[in-house]
């Protein structure tokens, strides 16, 4: 079994930073993509950014430039540097695992923008 434990969310006033972090254990394969995806209220849950076991990112247009993705293979550990945060950024934000055409999904992490 693979369980994500997510970290770092909180109240930041608009234009602040966060880091949010993810911890994967269990049976971590050595093809995966790992992510991270959104939720707002009343909207459907969104991806954010990911990256692949070789390193290759995605990014939502909404957040490029802003949001850098990044992992620790040997930790397998994933984290989310988020800059110039906007009030539009408040979601829960879940660490996300796509192994084997499995998905994994972290409890989330609740992250709000306000001044």
């Amino acid at each position: 079994q693979v369980q994500l434990v997510e970290s770092g969310g909180g109240l930041v006033r608009p234009g602040g930073s966060l880091r949010l972090s993810c911890a994967a254990s269990g049976s971590i394969f050595s093809i995966y993509v790992l992510g991270w995806y959104r939720q707002a209220p009343g909207k459907q849950r969104e991806m954010v950014a990911t990256i692949t076991s070789t390193g290759r990112t995605y990014y939502a247009d909404s957040v490029k430039d802003r949001f850098t993705i990044s992992r620790d293979g040997a930790k397998n550990t994933v984290a989310l540097q988020m800059n110039s945060l906007k009030p539009e950024d408040t979601a829960v934000y879940y660490c996300h695992l796509d192994q084997a055409l499995t998905n994994y999904w972290g409890q989330g992490t609740q992250v709000t923008v306000s001044s």
